[in-house]
C-alpha cells in the first residue's frame, strides 16, 4: 500500500471512531412510579423511600443513570385518583403503591402496568389478588399484617393495664382493613372481658371529639389499627392519648418513638427494601402474576417506659422480656 493511501485511510478511521462511538445507543433508562399515601415531609416515609432507593441501587438500578423515579404524594388519600392518572400518564415500567387506597386507585386505571403494593393489610378483601402464591393480575407485593395481629394488640393493652374494662378501636371505616382487624380484635376483647368500642374517624376534629368522649368513662384504653387516617394523624392521637391519660397500642414503632406507649408490628423500612426486590424482578421481565405475595414473618415489640411512667403504669416483666426495643 502506498504511504499516501495509508495516511488517508488512517485519517478517515480516526474521524470514524468517535462518530461510531457517539452512535452507540444510550443505556435505556427505565421509569419507576411511586405513589405514597402520606405527606412528602413525613419523616418515617422519607426513611422508607431512602431504603427503597438504596436497595434499588444495590441491585443495579442507579437513579439518574439506569432508572428515573417519579414520586407523588396523596396524604390520607387526598387527590389519589388524580395523582394515579398523572403518574400513569408518564408510562412507568412499574409502580410502587403505598396503602390500599393508593393501590386501588392505580388498579382502577390500569390492568397492565405492574404494581408492587406495600402497607396493604388485606389484599384479598381489596380485590387485588386471587391467591398469595399466584396473585393473578398486575398487582403483587407485601401483605403488611394478617387479621390475627389485632388480637395481639388487644392482649398487650390488657397485659400492661389489667384493670382495663373498655377499649376503643380507633380507625377509618372506609378503609377495607377496618372490619378486617375489628373482627379479630373483638374476639380477643371478649375473651379478655373487655368491652370493645368501634370508633369511626376520618378527620382531625372527629379524632379529638371521639377520644374526648371516650375518655369521660373509666378504665379505658385505645387500640389504633393501621390505616391512612391513623398514620396521617398519628402525632395528634399520641398527644390526645397523653392528655386524656389513655394507654394505647399502635401498629407502627415510629409512633412509640414519638411518644406512644407501645406497638407491635413489622419493620416498615425493611418492607420497602423488600419492595425494591420486586421492582428489580419486574424490570428484568418477571410477570407480577407469577410473583408470590409475601406475608410478614418477623414482628417487633416496642415499649416506651417514659410514657408508661407518665400514665402511672408499670410494664410487667413478661412484656419487657419480649420487647425488641425499650425506650427509656
Amino acid at each position: 500500500m502506498r504511504r499516501r493511501t495509508f495516511i488517508t485511510l488512517l485519517g478517515s478511521a480516526a474521524v470514524a471512531w468517535p462518530l461510531a462511538a457517539g452512535a452507540q445507543p444510550a443505556e435505556h433508562v427505565r421509569r419507576i412510579g411511586v405513589l405514597v399515601g402520606l405527606p412528602e415531609h413525613d419523616a418515617n416515609m422519607k426513611a422508607r423511600l431512602t431504603a427503597l432507593r438504596q436497595e434499588l441501587d444495590r441491585l443495579g438500578w442507579a437513579e439518574g443513570r439506569t432508572v428515573h423515579i417519579e414520586y407523588r404524594y396523596a396524604p390520607a388519600g387526598a387527590r389519589v385518583e388524580e395523582l394515579a392518572k398523572e403518574l400513569l400518564a408518564l408510562k412507568p415500567d412499574v409502580i410502587v403503591a403505598h396503602t390500599v387506597s393508593v393501590a386501588g386507585a392505580l388498579r382502577r386505571e390500569t390492568r397492565t402496568i405492574p404494581i408492587v403494593f406495600v402497607s396493604v393489610g388485606d389484599p384479598f378483601g381489596a380485590g387485588f389478588i386471587t391467591s398469595l402464591a399466584r396473585p393473578g393480575g398486575n398487582l403483587t407485593g407485601l401483605m403488611t399484617f394478617e387479621a390475627s395481629i389485632a388480637g395481639r394488640w388487644v392482649a398487650m393493652i390488657k397485659e400492661v393495664a389489667p384493670h382495663l374494662t373498655r377499649a376503643m378501636f380507633l380507625g377509618n371505616p372506609k378503609t377495607t382493613t377496618y372490619d378486617y382487624y375489628l373482627r379479630a380484635a373483638d374476639a380477643a376483647a371478649r375473651a379478655l372481658s373487655l368491652e370493645l368500642a368501634p370508633t369511626h374517624i376520618e378527620t382531625s376534629s372527629e379524632i379529638e371529639h371521639s377520644i374526648a368522649d371516650f375518655a369521660r368513662g373509666q378504665n379505658g384504653a385505645m387500640v389504633v389499627p393501621p390505616d391512612l387516617t391513623t398514620a396521617t394523624y398519628g402525632d395528634l392521637i399520641i398527644a390526645l392519648a397523653s392528655r386524656h391519660r389513655l394507654p394505647a397500642v399502635y401498629a407502627f414503632s415510629y409512633l412509640v418513638a414519638n411518644g406512644g406507649l407501645m406497638s407491635y408490628g413489622t419493620d416498615r423500612v425493611a418492607e420497602m427494601r423488600q419492595a425494591a426486590s420486586y421492582v428489580d424482578r419486574l424490570l428484568r421481565g418477571a410477570a407480577p402474576s407469577d410473583l408470590p405475595v409475601q406475608t410478614p414473618t418477623k414482628f417487633e415489640t416496642v415499649i416506651n417506659l417514659k410514657t408508661a411512667k407518665a400514665l402511672g403504669l408499670t410494664v410487667p416483666p413478661s412484656l419487657l422480656a419480649v420487647a425488641d426495643e425499650v425506650i427509656e
